[in-house]
């Protein structure tokens, strides 16, 4: 007789902060941290505001080639886009505006927020990689 089979657990969805792919994409001695999930792009839940932090940052300070390298990277996982209702779910936090809204993805979609920013310390959802 076959033994029954567990179902397979779906994945566990993870954003990635900004502070976390400019890690990644710098290779900085950080960048292990954040390669399991950046790296499995399955896994991602990709707010559009990262996107556009990310890209602007490299292009400003890199160059615009490696800028659109990350794009293409990050957009490998589920990009969301800011529509009314995720706005209204943003407001409800006490966080700066593109913060509010990088959270209120990663809560809208039942993701784990992965982020440097001790301003998010304590938030349901969110595994805090401190700078000690």
């Amino acid at each position: 007789m076959a033994t029954p089979t567990k179902a397979a657990k779906e994945p566990t969805w993870i954003v990635l902060d900004s502070s976390c792919w400019i890690e990644y994409l710098r290779d900085t001695p950080r960048a292990d941290l954040f390669a399991a999930a950046a790296e499995n792009p399955e896994r991602l839940i990709v707010p559009i505001i990262t996107v556009y932090e990310v890209t602007k940052k490299l292009r400003r300070e890199l160059s615009t080639k490696v800028a659109a390298y990350a794009e293409a990277l990050m957009c490998r996982g589920k990009v969301v886009d800011v529509d009314a209702a995720l706005s209204r779910i943003a407001i409800c936090h006490p966080l700066p505006m593109a913060d509010s809204l990088i959270y209120a993805t990663a809560q809208t979609h039942g993701a784990k927020l992965w982020t440097q920013d001790a301003h998010f310390e304590g938030l349901a959802g969110v595994k805090l990689f401190g700078k000690d």
